[in-house]
């Protein structure tokens, strides 16, 4: 009889090594287990998750950690652990199939039971011990007493699997109208909760890329209803429990419609995008709010997620240890009226007037979780301070507590992994940070982080790696991870005009042509063609918290066809766009990154080319103003690039603004070129 062992003491993801002292023999996902499992002719039984998902660890601790279940689960399975971050090719196959199971939104942790061959027969997400038990022994009964009725399940089950995400071509020729983006409007609106911000129910996710629509499309049409969406939304946000306010970043969601008690994991995806959203909202308000929030946020960043290297890691956990040794969700965040008064002493009635320590702000075991209501100049007005003397109060209060937590506090355990997509998506928070902000700091992270995806990232072939750890690249590459880094390069070539960056962003780019379009319907798949492993290739196109690695990337091709004056990527973007037409008006907030791309085709879009020895200050001062609808191009010298022939003026700086390739005449000005853009 075999003998197994728990090998996920060889693996270097925080999530799996949490599980090698587990008396399960838990495997990971590999070539070598899927064999085994044939094999054996056992069924497979895997399990997914992520470092910072609690109730991940409930299940663990409530079955995985116990002896009795290991033992059952060790003799009928062979047990695959897998971090979904690491691998959400197989995520996807799996949820796929829990969700066309039971009917209904999937969550982790995920389970699924498979046949040998990997074909999923049954599954669900978080049960308790005596539910996961009993569920085990009917499945392993089955697969002993009835394999070919399993087998008949697995066959219709993996062809519902392979049929849920195609995208049938779009037989119409492209033609975008802005109908289609007013009535998607209408739909959506309906769900807005205009007092709190956000969707009017509870949980609340923060959605960045939603609001980067909206607030391009309220400033283009000057809708000041949906500005005033968006700015409440931003604001709430930024006042509710759900941004650290001592710490400094952003948990993932909000358990409740005002923002205040949140899942308390931290994850670097979010941040990034919220950075890049709240400097956008600052460009164009000017409020000192959203400043503060971009700096406290990479502050953050900079303080607990970056690596010496440069690179960024990828979450911190919901959970954390009590003083009394227990892990407990948020136990490093909330704070008691008594440690409160002891810490702050007499500024502590206006911290708990500023912060809601009352019943606004409590939450459960006579714990708070800090949460502003008031604008700073309406607080200090009603307490009779200047607006300096809040911001300095704050400041030291800010330092007194975060002092003590992290001396007096353990601290939520930290997913070191960096994974390539959202350390695009961070590159590219700094990066418009800078853009916004002109703070040199803030390029130098993202040159830093960059160039370390340059080197470390990018494998010989011109491939990517999917994640880094232990001074190494693994894991083939996903179409998101392309995505994310290819928009970073693009948006490090605007304001550096670098052109290392644009030649980077195209070579992933045309990697992605040979390795991942699908040629039926100029769609990309989520997987390289040398990934075999799995019963279906999918297509990620659905917007969610991460918009879908297709909508990043008809962006991205959309973009450099104005860079390259390529065919070829013009038409692609076009009929990516086009397939999606049919799709966009049932459900406008899962394709909000669509929605920004159809702008693009419904407004005008403009080429800013800015050439000659005093560009760069030309560009900072361009860079001063909230233009959406917009790409740029730089250069201080002559150069060969399609996009900078024939504007090369000695001793000259002109700016020209472009439509599709036909450009009104150079002015010397950024006022005058303001001049030529239209919203």
């Amino acid at each position: 009889m075999h003998t197994y062992t728990n090998d996920l003491i060889n693996e270097t993801s925080p999530y799996l090594l949490q599980h090698a002292h587990n008396p399960v023999d838990w495997k990971p996902w590999n070539k070598e287990t899927l064999a085994l499992a044939k094999k054996e002719n056992k069924p497979i039984l895997v399990s997914i998750g992520y470092s910072s998902c609690h109730w991940c660890h409930v299940m663990e601790h409530e079955s995985f950690e116990d002896t009795l279940v290991a033992r059952f689960m060790n003799e009928h399975f062979i047990n695959i652990k897998v971090d979904r971050e690491e691998r959400p090719d197989v995520d996807n196959v799996y949820m796929s199939a829990v969700e066309l199971m039971t009917g209904r939104a999937g969550g982790w942790p995920l389970n699924a039971i498979a046949l040998p061959d990997g074909r999923p027969i049954w599954g669900g997400t978080y049960f308790p011990k005596e539910d996961w038990m009993n569920s085990l022994e009917q499945v392993a009964t089955a697969f002993k007493d009835n394999p070919n009725t399993l087998v008949e399940f697995a066959d219709k089950l993996a062809s519902g699997i392979k049929t849920r995400d195609i995208v049938t071509p779009n037989p119409n020729k492209p033609k975008f109208e802005e109908e289609l983006v007013i009535s998607s409007l209408s739909t959506w609106s309906t769900y807005w909760d205009l007092q709190e911000g956000g969707i009017d129910r509870a949980p609340k996710f923060m959605m960045p890329n939603n609001y980067q629509f909206l607030l391009r499309y309220g400033h283009q049409t000057k809708d000041s209803t949906i500005l005033n969406y968006v700015y409440t939304t931003l604001d709430k946000i930024a006042y509710g429990g759900i941004q650290d306010h001592i710490g400094g970043g952003f948990a993932r969601y909000s358990t409740d419609k005002k923002w205040h008690v949140p899942h308390f994991e931290k994850m670097l995806y979010d941040n990034a995008q919220l950075v890049s959203l709240y400097s956008d909202a600052y460009l164009l308000t000017q409020k000192e709010l959203y400043k503060e929030t971009v700096y406290q946020t990479l502050n953050f960043i900079a303080r607990e997620m970056t690596t010496e290297e440069g690179g960024f890691y990828s979450a911190l956990d919901a959970d954390s240890l009590t003083p009394e040794g227990e892990l407990e969700e948020g136990a490093y965040y909330v704070w008691t009226a008594a440690t409160l008064k002891t810490l702050l002493k007499e500024e502590y009635d206006l911290f708990a007037s500023y912060y809601n320590i009352n019943d606004f702000g409590q939450w459960e075991n006579d714990t708070y979780v800090l949460i502003r209501t008031d604008a700073d100049a309406d607080f200090a007005k009603e307490h009779g301070i200047s607006l300096v003397d809040l911001k300095q109060k704050r400041a030291q209060w800010k330092e007194v507590l975060l002092r003590f937590r992290e001396s007096n506090k353990e601290k939520p355990r930290l997913d070191d992994k960096i994974l390539t997509s959202w350390n695009g998506l961070m590159t590219k928070g700094y990066i418009d940070a800078y853009r916004v902000f002109n703070d040199q700091k803030f390029l130098n992270i993202a040159l830093k982080n960059a160039s370390f995806m340059v080197d470390h990232m990018i494998r010989k072939d011109g491939g990517l790696y999917r994640n880094y750890k232990n001074g190494k690249g693994a894991i083939n590459g996903y179409l998101e991870d392309y995505a994310s880094t290819i928009d970073a390069f693009i948006a490090l070539f605007e304001v550096t005009a670098d052109t290392f960056w644009l030649e980077k962003a195209k070579q992933l780019t045309d990697y992605t042509f040979t390795h991942f379009q699908n040629k039926e319907n100029n769609m990309f798949f989520f997987t390289s063609d040398e990934d075999t492993d799995l019963i279906s290739r999918n297509i990620a196109y659905i917007d969610k918290v991460i918009p879908a690695s297709n909508s990043m990337m008809a962006k991205n091709i959309f973009t450099l066809s104005h860079y390259y004056l390529d065919k070829t990527y013009t038409q692609t973007a076009a009929t990516m766009l086009n397939n999606m037409q049919p799709e966009i008006d049932n459900s406008p907030t899962a394709f909000s990154n669509w929605l920004d791309l159809y702008l693009n085709y419904t407004k005008p879009y403009y080429e800013i080319v800015i050439v000659g020895i005093n560009a760069t200050e030309v560009l900072k001062e361009l860079n001063t103003h909230y233009i959406p609808n917009k790409l740029i191009a730089t250069s201080t010298k002559e150069s060969a690039q399609e996009i900078f022939e024939g504007r090369y003026l000695e001793n000259e700086t002109l700016i020209y603004v472009c439509v599709n390739n036909a450009c009104k005449l150079p002015v010397r000005t950024i006022s005058e070129a303001l001049e030529l853009i239209k919203l």
